[in-house]
């Protein structure tokens, strides 16, 4: 049987393509190919998130590093789904100026990633969310607060966020861009990757990526087969091999 090449991946949907027709030990995927579509790997990378949940991702992780790249806490505040390359932000909740120059300094497709402390406010919202999706930034995650929810609810850009709430700080431009994030065990780096959907948020580290990829899409044939199987009569206990 022919395999698929990365062209024929964009012209068929997910729920036509035999996975096992593709041959994933020819692709070296880098975060770097999400924006280079005359990679190689573009494609069918593109093809594996899009059709990848939040669940799936942390379940190859895990399988390749035994973390689940979890950030506990982190719900979506729509229902727009993200990933991309991070671009981080430290503030104090007081301060969401920080917030517009992660903004400003981020890269077309980037994810800003934003740590906010101290007592609770909000450090994004409506105007951010429509700035930064006019600017071209994949979405926003914050450890931190999020409100404008009437208006982000209906936006087609991607906030996730530890909870909402309506009062913000001020514009003080105080804190930190482009460095690296310890939220509890975790350590969170410009440059990582990061994938959030209605399950929640996994970050990757960047030296990862590949393996996680791999795995991701190995992950996914996996549970085309216990579908399959499923829907052939066969018990899921029987399928895994549960012993009761």
């Amino acid at each position: 049987m022919a395999k698929i090449t990365p062209k024929d991946l964009l012209k068929k949907s997910s729920k036509v393509i035999d996975l096992d027709d593709v041959d994933i030990s020819k692709y070296n995927f880098s975060i770097e190919d999400l924006d280079d579509e005359k990679s190689k790997s573009h494609a069918l990378l593109k093809k594996i998130l899009d059709s990848s949940s939040a669940c799936q991702v942390s379940d190859a992780y895990s399988s390749v590093s035994g973390r689940s790249g979890v950030i506990d806490g982190l719900k979506p505040m729509n229902d727009n789904k993200v990933y991309g390359k991070i671009f981080t932000a430290k503030t104090n909740a007081d301060d969401w100026g920080t917030s517009l120059m992660a903004m400003d300094n981020a890269e077309e497709g980037e994810v800003l990633f934003i740590y906010s402390y101290g007592k609770p406010a909000s450090v994004w919202g409506e105007l951010a969310s429509t700035c930064a999706g006019e600017k071209g930034i994949a979405g926003t995650v914050l450890y931190g607060w999020a409100r404008d929810m009437d208006a982000l609810v209906d936006l087609d850009y991607p906030v996730f966020a530890l909870d909402y709430l309506p009062n913000a700080g001020k514009p003080l431009g105080l804190g930190e861009i482009n460095v690296d994030l310890e939220i509890d065990d975790d350590i969170i780096k410009p440059g990582d990757f990061v994938f959030g959907d209605q399950n929640g948020v996994v970050v990757i580290p960047k030296e990862l990526f590949h393996e996680t990829m791999v795995a991701t899409f190995n992950v996914k044939v996996k549970e085309s087969h216990i579908i399959k199987e499923l829907k052939e009569g066969r018990l899921l206990s029987e399928i895994i091999g549960l012993n009761r």
